[in-house]
């Protein structure tokens, strides 16, 4: 009797979480690591840009791969659409680095893109997973903003950025807050989900971890960007009018959150006294925005809910609690 060929991977034993594999995998070309600020730390230290362009509001685990490479940072400013500053302009050999802000600043790529060469351009679509990547330098990806995942990053590069030879292995500690939501409530594990980001503050580019590839191919992505865009849509249809933000939604596929701009200062504690809970981004970013902007750009622009977890009814219920006034 011949034996069958076999890759020596264990057969039996105790069973492991029972997740579907997928047959559709969003950017199967990309690089797969174990962040976004990985991803950049990979880019650059391959592509060696001689200054990097960055946005002013940003979160400063951006900044931590410019200082490993020590690249100079060159700081540009937002107008009130979100779109760089149109007084600036890059020189050879340089980059310039651009969020596309909660996944609604679609207009400000296409922007970018007539202004500058798309040797110079990288985007960051950590906020804006479902959004194809544009021919430009390089897109980076942060699924975990988007999905249950413990860490994970990607990285779609014309430049050639070989893959780590180390695996990360720390994905086991940084899951717990997954679990305890699911088993206790998002309060029990809010501890957990901190010190799971504190964990990833070591930006020295790691092959993505086994487990979280793993969780990664059991996603159902073609529901999830539905949902959101149904209720993006739906609380753009509700709160457009009250909103202060005036953003453009042509083109807009499945964004992060749907960003509110208000001028009612109760609004976030009214949210998280009805426990919706919505984060503050950018907090670093105050000292170098100046305390205009800062209460415009933070303090003021609530990213409301709108992922898969959610329907109509959910959405209904933040509608409520909005009330009106811009």
């Amino acid at each position: 009797m011949k034996l069958s060929s076999c890759d020596g991977s264990p057969i039996g034993g105790y069973f492991e979480l029972e997740l579907p594999v997928r047959r559709f995998q969003p950017y199967p070309n990309a690089l797969r690591l174990q962040s976004a600020r990985a991803a950049f730390l990979a880019l650059l230290q391959n592509g060696k840009p001689k200054r990097v362009w960055m946005p002013k509001l940003i979160c400063d685990v951006m900044l931590e791969p410019l200082r490993v490479v020590d690249t100079e940072i060159v700081w540009y400013d937002l107008d009130d659409k979100w779109a760089v500053d149109k007084q600036v302009s890059i020189f050879p050999g340089d980059w310039l680095f651009y969020v596309n802000y909660y996944g609604v600043c679609k207009a400000n790529i296409a922007d970018l893109m007539r202004r500058f060469s798309w040797s110079q351009l990288v985007l960051d679509y950590s906020q804006s997973f479902f959004d194809q990547p544009e021919d430009v330098l390089a897109t980076i990806f942060s699924p975990r903003k988007f999905f249950g995942l413990p860490d994970g990053g990607m990285l779609i590069s014309k430049l050639t950025v070989p893959t780590p030879t180390v695996r990360d292995k720390g994905s086991l500690r940084r899951s717990s807050h997954l679990m305890r939501r699911i088993a206790v409530s998002p309060e029990a594990g809010y501890e957990e989900y901190r010190r799971a980001e504190e964990s990833l503050n070591d930006c020295k580019p790691k092959q993505m971890s086994m487990l979280t590839e793993r969780l990664f191919e059991s996603i159902d992505f073609a529901s999830a960007g539905a949902k959101r865009r149904e209720n993006f849509l739906y609380l753009h249809g509700k709160l457009g009018r009250d909103n202060c933000f005036k953003f453009d939604i042509e083109g807009l596929v499945a964004p992060l959150c749907y960003p509110y701009l208000t001028n009612d200062r109760q609004l976030r504690q009214r949210l998280l006294e009805n426990k919706v809970f919505v984060p503050t981004y950018w907090l670093d970013s105050v000292n170098r925005l100046g305390v205009d902007k800062a209460e415009r750009m933070i303090a003021n622009c609530l990213p409301l809910p709108i992922d898969q977890r959610y329907g109509i009814k959910h959405m209904d219920r933040i509608i409520s609690i909005v009330g009106k006034g811009c």
